[in-house]
């Protein structure tokens, strides 16, 4: 054949299936372009929120997770001119240097010289006093996704005493790292307490923003009051994507492991076992002295300062399990906690009238708090399966996960 027809043809070959790929090309170009879209948080978004504090003088409810880049959100907002009159922290304080459930004292942070009120010390609630000087509260606080993990709580009371005094609320909001599931029993009003306020299950699959706008809506703030928020959303989120936080949100929960183990294993705060604290590995091992010759592997906790100063069983070898190579890609696919653990360590327990007392554990609560009904424990006592205790959560967990639908921002 004549090279210069050979050229020719291949040419037109060439163009034709060209054509054709195109449209394929652009889907896949969009695909990947979906992919590397930069995820940003609430915070990192200062062009959309600047504006608006403009001339306002501003609280903030942060703390350690509280950052635009490697500085914190307070640092970085002062350097822009942001006048910030006051900062509240929560439980484990501003710079998250104290033990869970410690007493936190009011200070004038040392870095800054703006006064830190404490939220988890003389009271819980901002006072008429503490705003009287605050135009506009920002709440930037990094959360987990479980209604025992306080900081929702804490949010409820700040948009309280908000609402009272005619103040807004401005919330930055961050991804939930367990966001990709809602599992766990529906909060039964009579285990209301510290650890757990409203009728939502263990994990709830909502960001803080969204959690604010359930609050509103469902009318759950004291006295069916509304607070005005304003939600900076973060930006290329969804539900569904794996977040590894950048910070630690508290101190016993400083591992990616630990935070995805976390809506699972702090159930064993209700139970006469050690689940970790006392070492750097807390929520991913939990075991007792007493189980001794019925596992394999053991660990001693330690007085750790700021983490654990009086771990349960201190400096005795507790036996167990050790989860902290568990693949918690599982939780992605099944999207439930995971009941087994709890169930296996009961029935090797040879103290079973001890398991669940809360008195000798001297945790958060009993575990009626924590799952949040009074059917779990004797479920468990009973021998009933994981399937058959989770059958006992419906038809509330379906019917929540409808109404959550109302106030998501993300997909």
């Amino acid at each position: 054949m004549n090279k210069s027809l050979v050229v020719i043809k291949t040419l037109l070959i060439f163009f034709a299936l060209n054509a054709c790929g195109q449209g394929t090309k652009t889907k896949a170009k969009a695909k990947i372009n979906a992919r590397v879209a930069k995820l940003m948080t609430g915070a990192e978004q200062t062009e959309k929120y600047l504006p608006l504090l403009k001339g306002k003088r501003i609280g903030m409810v942060v703390n350690p997770t509280s950052i635009i880049g490697n500085q914190t959100v307070v640092d970085s907002l002062l350097k822009r001119g942001v006048n910030i009159v006051k900062i509240f922290g929560p439980e484990h304080g501003f710079r998250g240097d104290a033990s869970a459930g410690v007493h936190v004292d009011d200070a004038v942070d040392a870095k800054t010289g703006i006064k830190a009120i404490s939220l988890y010390g003389k009271h819980s609630t901002p006072t008429k006093e503490d705003l009287a000087d605050v135009d506009i509260m920002i709440f930037d606080i990094q959360d987990v996704g479980v209604r025992f993990y306080t900081y929702i709580n804490t949010l409820q009371r700040v948009m309280e005493a908000c609402a009272e005094n005619n103040k807004e609320v401005m919330i930055l909001d961050r991804p939930n790292p367990n966001g990709f599931y809602i599992d766990g029993p529906i909060l039964d009003p009579r285990f209301k307490s510290g650890i757990g306020v409203q009728p939502i299950p263990i994990v709830h699959g909502l960001t803080v923003g969204e959690y604010a706008q359930m609050l509103n809506g469902q009318g759950w703030l004291k006295d069916k009051l509304k607070c005005k928020i304003t939600v900076i959303k973060n930006a290329n989120y969804t539900h569904d994507m794996p977040y590894v936080l950048p910070v630690k949100p508290s101190p016993n929960l400083n591992t990616a492991q630990s935070i995805l183990l976390y809506p699972t294993t702090c159930l064993f705060e209700g139970t006469y076992l050690n689940h970790g604290r006392g070492t750097q590995f807390a929520f991913t091992l939990v075991g007792a002295p007493y189980l001794k010759g019925k596992f394999d592997f053991s660990y001693v906790p330690k007085s750790i300062k700021g983490m654990s100063e009086t771990p349960l069983f201190q400096d005795q070898v507790c036996y167990g399990l050790d989860l902290r190579n568990y693949d918690t890609s599982n939780f992605r696919k099944t999207k439930t906690l995971n009941l087994s653990w709890l169930l296996e360590l009961y029935k090797a327990s040879p103290k079973k009238e001890d398991f669940f007392n809360s008195k000798l554990s001297k945790e958060m609560g009993s575990i009626e708090k924590l799952v949040g009904v009074d059917t779990f424990r004797q479920q468990v006592i009973d021998g009933k399966s994981e399937k058959e205790i989770r059958a006992s959560w419906e038809p509330g967990l379906s019917q929540y996960k409808q109404m959550r639908k109302k106030y998501l921002l993300y997909p």
